[in-house]
């Protein structure tokens, strides 16, 4: 069964899935919890079924999809946990002195990634994710944008795209809080508290502590 409403082009949320796996693979001193081939295994079952809800728009391939974007963030869990252990046991039980460039370059990968990818958990999530939007389903939003607050400043057929949510999670990773997004539910406040705190330990603790020891 296919559906006929055009959806939401896939080829930026794309970009942000290969940004968010080439960062991984150059990480530093990259402590790998899993096989580095499951790493690829994991972009191709993502990238597959983007590619197909763009060609198809079958709702096959958009379920394949969203569980394709669950797998990845929790595949990024993993490589985060195991990454920032790694960089606080440097700091912490080793001089950082010696790598202060790896510990730099590690936070800012980390920080990115973390950014890409709870973006694309929010854009996969608020109501029923991008092919349920478009079509209008009755599922609540997990977000207020303020577009919705003040419809007669934005275009009559406005509904947030993966751009949104991207300036949604850069917001979340630098303020710490929401910006001109409010969560409206609890697993939307509950992810924005954990990128919160993986970007508050990779810039407070990591970063910051590398910056103070760089020649």
């Amino acid at each position: 069964m296919s559906t006929n409403v055009r959806d939401e082009p896939r080829w930026i949320p794309a970009l942000a899935i290969l940004a968010v796996f080439g960062l991984l693979a150059v990480l530093p001193h990259h402590v790998h919890v899993m096989p580095v081939w499951i790493s690829y295994v994991v972009v191709l079952v993502v990238l597959v079924p983007m590619a197909a809800v763009t060609l198809t728009g079958s709702t096959f391939w958009v379920k394949a999809e969203r569980i394709a974007i669950m797998l990845l963030a929790a595949v990024y869990a993993a490589n985060t946990a195991a990454e920032l252990a790694d960089m606080i046991g440097i700091i912490t039980i080793h001089p950082p002195e010696t790598r202060a460039v790896s510990l730099l370059s590690s936070s800012l990968a980390i920080w990115v990634t973390n950014v890409l990818t709870f973006s694309l958990l929010y854009w996969q999530i608020d109501r029923g994710g991008p092919s349920a939007r478009i079509s209008n389903a009755s599922t609540k939003p997990d977000w207020l944008f303020p577009q919705a607050t003040a419809p007669e400043l934005a275009p009559p057929d406005w509904r947030p795209l993966f751009l949104d949510y991207l300036f949604l999670g850069f917001n979340t990773a630098t303020a710490f809080s929401p910006t001109d997004v409010l969560p409206l539910t609890r697993r939307a406040k509950s992810l924005m508290m954990v990128e919160s705190t993986i970007s508050l330990l990779t810039l407070v603790i990591v970063a910051a502590r590398a910056i103070n020891v760089l020649p």
